[in-house]
């Protein structure tokens, strides 16, 4: 169809009425956000031709990804969530505060109020047949000097690829510690190796992702929050060497330097000196924070978390994957 109205005086005047810019009330950066974003899609329409078969059918898979809450899992499907870590790293750069670990997306199954611990923690609060993982590492500043009293709060997935509070099988806050660095700013956790996952075989993100011709695998990763006075905040997580899906993360999480391995391990005097009993695997992550002043970016940014209500949220993502 040869037909383009986009450009005409009255559907330019319309996108003004639209997006309430001609009225005295409401919030001005909401008014000029919605007009250009009423407007790229007005012209897509327009560009694309696209049907009314097309764009109700677009209508009805965001009802479907809504009710299901599943816009948080589609974000970093769609590369949201790693575009937003690019904007930071840039300002970063330009602010001259390198030398940090990487920062990675966070995911939307963070839930607050996980147990805490000083230097060591045992995460695992059920019985399992995963293989043990003890997790350890120092965090330190850019010069690397260790950070004694450092906030590390870690959360993941069982052997399973569940997440406390999201799968009802598990114990509260099982797999959800924060640890707080000793005097050598090291922090150790017992726990298990998580399994990788997927999305849901037919859900709407599903559905969007294979309209793309791409799947929706995670591998097994380990999420953290870390945090100190004079430090900035850092968000990041960890994929496991040599998960099939390692560089190939749906989510667009993995880095480089954020891939470690699992090294196995079943010398006896180790093994004895863990109070294992029996073969294990050791990975290390050592962090650096970068130094700052400005308080607000020792704290992560504000955004809507799972708190209290973690069982009501989980109720909604029933059925979902979990990030």
């Amino acid at each position: 169809m040869s037909v383009k109205i986009f450009d005409t005086q009255d559907v330019q005047d319309f996108l003004v009425r639209v997006s309430g810019l001609e009225l005295s009330g409401g919030n001005e950066r909401a008014k000029q956000i919605v007009h250009r974003l009423v407007g790229d899609l007005f012209r897509l329409i327009d560009d694309f031709d696209v049907t009314e078969e097309e764009y109700w059918a677009g209508i009805n898979l965001l009802n479907a990804l809504g009710s299901q809450t599943q816009f948080g899992l589609l974000s970093p499907g769609l590369g949201f969530d790693h575009f937003l870590d690019m904007r930071h790293d840039a300002m970063d750069a330009e602010a001259q505060r390198t030398g940090s670990t990487p920062r990675t997306i966070e995911g939307p199954l963070y839930v607050a109020g996980a147990p805490e611990a000083t230097g060591f923690a045992r995460m695992s609060d059920e019985a399992t047949e995963g293989e043990t993982m003890w997790l350890t590492g120092q965090v330190r500043d850019v010069d690397g000097t260790p950070i004694a009293g450092a906030k590390v709060e870690i959360w993941h997935a069982n052997d399973k690829g569940g997440y406390s509070f999201f799968d009802p099988s598990q114990p509260d806050y099982n797999l959800r510690r924060t640890i707080y660095t000793d005097s050598e700013g090291r922090y150790v956790a017992r726990s298990v190796i998580p399994s990788g996952y997927g999305v849901p075989e037919g859900a709407p993100t599903d559905v969007v992702l294979k309209s793309l011709g791409r799947h929706g695998e995670r591998p097994a990763h380990i999420h953290f929050f870390i945090s100190a006075p004079g430090h900035q905040h850092l968000t990041t997580q960890i994929n496991l060497a040599g998960d099939p899906y390692t560089f190939d993360d749906f989510a667009f999480a993995t880095r480089e330097e954020l891939v470690i391995p699992a090294e196995r391990i079943d010398d006896a005097a180790e093994i004895a000196q863990r109070e294992l009993d029996g073969p294990f695997s050791q990975v290390v992550f050592d962090i650096d924070l970068s130094p700052t002043e400005e308080v607000e970016l020792q704290t992560r940014h504000a955004r809507p978390r799972a708190k209290e209500n973690a069982h009501d949220l989980a109720s909604q993502l029933a059925g979902t994957a979990k990030v």
